[in-house]
């Protein structure tokens, strides 16, 4: 009977891990084939709504589906999931313009935002404590390496067979991830009672959505000082008084904000947000720097991108081993030094940088961001029990993703406007230069580049270059708190020898 039950897990284990696999590889996919889509469909100001789009419906599901999963069951939410992340692919890779594949991304996140959470808190569930560092490890190299095969396996369909592959790659993935699941995870029927927070849920998504639109048209399509943007920025702050007035009444909260008198499970949240606010960053725009300013296919931004991702893996496997020899705050003291260290390198980028000197940046980055893969969803579970642990996590998740949905949505428009001004310095006195070579899709397509008159070419790739690397000296800013956040974390490791009373069974 034992050994069923431990036959049983194993499978489930597996189902989890490929649902994980499915969600985490699919940013990595899109952000190689990025450059070609933008070729083939157009939009460069719009691309960023490609990547938020999708972060933005996983960060409105996450928490609500956290509260569903606790209510009805984890394993009906898991499964819809899965059908509504395999729905939004099938119709990503039929996209025909940037405006319908940032839409469909959307629906892609509303099933990401049930998978990633959900996937977490069931290992937790079925998994003793002493088992929760190898499991959290386990997981961490799982998302690594979907990070590594996601660059090249994206660039090479892209190459191969077309960017909209990239998409219908998940259709077999996720179907095999259903099976496991409905076949062999028999969760308890215990369920907790509690109410969803949707006012707390519609007012925080819309204030976030109201900020992103604010940022994204201010200075491009509408002057900052226009009604519309004013609107958009008072919009932002009546929901969030609204969402803030809200939760403090709210029997079950979309976020608990008594969670955050902890202290752990305050500056794990909050190294969350600052690290996916700048990691998100690196994985968008490197790519395009290897498109732009070296030319070539998707493929040479995939196997550049690739090292950065060996680095996390490395990072996020030996975080998970470290949680129970040392505290979070000392494996995060590591992680912060390697990070910044890699941003700041990145930064120093330009025109001529050779690939070697790229190749070892994007390792110190990965590295460094590693150990928060693994370190902080423990440290963030670590002061609950079970009763609170989904809120914990989902909470947690939430934050991550509202920090690389706001990084993308505030350093892809910082980015645009230093392209636009690198453009005008580098066609001085030619009237509409900007706006005749400064598309800059046309540098990532290798057949239009060729087209391009040499000169004209060295502007806009020096012009890109640079808007590139000042953007990540920008993003030295949230990079720089972390060192801030891990000193106020307090010492707190992880414990094998606590139990779960409320253990659910597998």
């Amino acid at each position: 009977m034992a050994e069923a039950k431990k036959d049983r897990t194993k499978w489930i284990l597996l189902g989890l891990l490929l649902g994980i696999l499915m969600s985490a590889m699919d940013n990595t996919i899109v952000t190689t084939a990025m450059g070609t889509i933008v070729s083939e469909l157009g939009g460069m100001e719009q691309f960023v709504w490609v990547t938020s789009a999708y972060m933005v419906a996983v960060m409105a599901g996450t928490p609500i589906f956290g509260k569903l999963s606790d209510m009805y069951g984890r394993k009906s939410f898991f499964i819809f999931g899965i059908i509504t992340f395999l729905l939004g692919s099938v119709l990503c890779g039929m996209a025909t313009s940037i405006v319908q594949l940032s839409i469909f991304r959307a629906i892609q996140g509303v099933g990401g935002g049930a998978l990633m959470p959900i996937a977490f808190t069931i290992i937790y569930d079925i998994f003793p404590v002493e088992k929760r560092g190898k499991m959290t490890g386990l997981m961490g190299a799982v998302f690594g390496t979907s990070s590594i095969f996601g660059p090249l396996l994206g660039a090479f369909i892209t190459d191969s067979l077309g960017w909209n592959w990239v998409f219908y790659i998940n259709v077999p993935i996720g179907l095999v991830s259903l099976l496991l699941i409905v076949l062999f995870y028999k969760e308890s029927m215990v369920r907790a009672s509690q109410r969803i927070d949707w006012g707390g849920a519609f007012t925080l998504v819309g204030a976030v959505v109201c900020l992103m639109f604010a940022l994204e048209l201010g200075g491009e399509r509408f002057a900052w000082n226009s009604s519309v943007i004013i609107g958009l920025f008072t919009g932002f702050m009546v929901l969030f008084v609204i969402f803030l007035l809200v939760e403090r009444k709210a029997s079950e909260p979309i976020i608990s904000f008594d969670m955050f008198h902890n202290r752990l499970y305050a500056t794990s949240s909050l190294l969350a947000l600052l690290y996916g606010s700048v990691f998100i960053v690196a994985t968008v725009y490197i790519p395009i720097y290897v498109q732009g300013v070296y030319g070539g296919t998707a493929t040479n931004s995939g196997l550049i991108l690739m090292p950065m991702m060996v680095g996390s893996v490395v990072g996020s496997m030996l975080g998970g081993m470290l949680t129970s020899r040392m505290s979070y705050r000392s494996i995060m003291s590591i992680s912060a030094v390697f990070f910044i260290a890699g941003i700041f390198a990145l930064s120093t980028l330009h025109g001529d940088s050779a690939r070697s000197l790229l190749t070892m940046y994007s390792i110190v980055a990965g590295f460094g961001v590693g150990f928060s893969f693994s370190v902080l969803g423990m440290a963030a579970v670590h002061p609950f029990d079970m009763q609170r642990r989904g809120a914990a996590t989902s909470t947690n998740s939430f934050l991550r993703s509202l920090g690389m949905t706001l990084g993308i949505t505030i350093f892809g428009i910082l980015q645009r406007n230093l392209m636009t001004r690198g453009m005008e310095d580098a066609f001085p006195g030619m009237a509409g230069a900007a706006e005749q070579f400064g598309d800059t899709r046309e540098a990532l397509s290798p057949e239009k580049r060729a087209l391009i008159p040499p000169e004209i070419l060295q502007g806009i790739v020096d012009a890109m270059s640079s808007s590139i690397a000042h953007t990540f000296m920008w993003a030295l800013l949230p990079a720089a708190l972390t060192v801030l956040v891990v000193l106020a974390m307090p010492g707190d490791r992880l414990s094998s020898i606590a139990s779960d009373k409320t253990k659910q069974g597998a």
